[in-house]
């Protein structure tokens, strides 16, 4: 199963590195990655693969939503079909 992963907030450094070392600990794979960096504000979209996850999506959500928290930023995962359906992909 493939997910959207989005990561917005002010630009700091770290930020991927951070995002994808929680993302590799929980065995999630990232297929593709655009960022750029908008004025101060940091915008990452991600597609990842949930395939040999330990986690499920649900719980990754969570667990991303807690991670941005901590680290300042907003963090969001939803389903690719979800986001495709929404977003007019």
């Amino acid at each position: 199963m493939r997910a959207v992963v989005t990561v917005v907030g002010k630009d700091k450094t770290g930020i991927i590195a951070k995002v994808a070392t929680f993302l590799a600990s929980r065995e999630v794979n990232i297929l593709d990655i655009s960022q750029t960096i908008m004025d101060e504000y940091f915008t990452m979209i991600m597609m990842v693969d949930l395939g040999r996850a330990t986690t499920g999506l649900a719980e990754l959500s969570k667990e991303c939503r807690e991670l941005g928290e901590r680290i300042g930023m907003s963090i969001h995962v939803q389903h690719e079909d979800i986001f495709n359906a929404m977003h007019g992909v």
